[in-house]
């Protein structure tokens, strides 16, 4: 059974930092894509960043671009994001996500198979 659990999530000032994990299990971690989604309140869920199986590449939303960075430890089946500069707009529910997208398709939800059950941040003074 394939588990996928993030935390690290919590309330933190605008301007601030976070760290976010994703520990998977039941599966061969590094045969797959992993990915963050942030879902804000009453949006959709939207792509944040991914980091390949092939390669390492990583991909981000323009939005989170020089202020998140997403990384993996196949050791220790865990992806991360760091979370930098956090602004009012970045408060949501943070989702990983494992998949094998094609290298044009790594934004939908949809191309992604596995998901966890969220952690939640909130940016505010």
């Amino acid at each position: 059974q394939v588990q996928l659990v993030e935390s690290g999530g919590g309330l933190v000032q605008p301007g601030g930092s976070l760290r976010l994990s994703c520990v998977a299990s039941g599966l061969t971690f590094r045969d797959y894509s992993v990915a963050w989604f942030h879902q804000a309140p009453g949006k959709e869920r939207e792509f944040v960043a991914t980091i390949r199986w092939t390669g390492g590449r990583t991909y981000y939303a323009d939005s989170v671009k020089g202020r998140f960075t997403i990384s993996r430890d196949n050791n220790k089946n865990t992806v991360y994001l760091q979370m930098g500069n956090l602004r009012p707009e970045d408060t949501g529910t943070y989702y990983c996500a494992l998949g094998r997208p094609i290298l044009s398709n790594i934004r939908p939800s949809s191309a992604y198979n596995y998901w966890g059950q969220g952690t939640q941040v909130a940016v505010s003074s």
